[in-house]
């Protein structure tokens, strides 16, 4: 299995406290990679980290061979690697075209038709709201339009920052079936969550982070069957 993006040594600093220490990581080509833990482990640091958004104090990131340790936001993206951020960040005032077109816009407006199509195929309440503005969505929703305006950047990895936050039940079903769909079309995908029990039953590989440090990997089922994810957040 090729390893499209690798984390070595990865060290993040808020101030004088070390959110996230000596984290190794990689994630394979065409897979879905789980990395979850408590609230505060400092998943979500280490996705921010991995776009650009928070420095690095530690340690460095290759993505296809290259090191993008030190490039910016920008330039991250158009490296292929996107990012859907925890609290969707949707441009509320517009509308859920305006905010799918604007996933686009380093490409231009060719074919964004044809791409369209595939985020109503995937997301069919989308296509029915598309001229709607996009803060009268539902929570559910806002987070589909999250999710479609990334895909409408053409990314080559997809990195989602708990995409079931704050969602029913039911809604968080539609929203993983979602995620299975688009690496079943040949996307890679890491996938930060709390809720551990559906993120590494759709994950090929995983990881246990745990106040800042890496306590736990192997493949989705194999954590799901340690005695330790059990204890700790599958309440066995």
């Amino acid at each position: 299995m090729t390893a499209m993006l690798e984390i070595r040594g990865l060290e993040i600093n808020y101030g004088h406290i070390e959110a996230v220490r000596g984290v190794d990581m990689s994630l394979d080509a065409g897979q879905i990679t789980a990395l979850v833990g408590a609230n505060g482990a400092g998943k979500s640091t280490t996705l921010l980290a991995l776009s650009g958004l928070l420095p690095k104090a530690k340690g460095s990131v290759l993505f296809e061979g290259e090191d993008i340790t030190r490039l910016a936001p920008h330039q991250i993206v158009a490296r292929g690697i996107v990012q859907v951020p925890e609290g969707r960040a949707i441009l509320t005032t517009m509308t859920v075209r305006e905010n799918l077109e604007l996933g686009a816009y380093r490409r231009g407006r060719a074919k964004v038709e044809d791409d369209l199509e595939y985020i109503f195929n995937l997301f069919p309440r989308l296509k029915e709201r598309l001229q709607g503005v996009a803060g009268n969505l539902s929570g559910g929703e806002q987070q589909m339009l999250a999710i479609g305006r990334a895909l409408m950047a053409k990314p080559r990895l997809l990195l989602l920052d708990e995409p079931s936050m704050g969602l029913a039940p039911i809604v968080v079903q539609e929203i993983f079936r979602a995620v299975r769909a688009i690496n079943a079309d040949g996307l890679t995908l890491f996938l930060v969550e709390q809720n551990v029990r559906q993120a590494l039953k759709i994950a090929q590989k995983g990881y246990v982070l745990e106040n800042g440090a890496l306590a736990l990997s192997g493949s989705g089922r194999e954590l799901l069957g340690h005695p330790r994810v059990l204890e700790a957040y599958l309440g066995g």
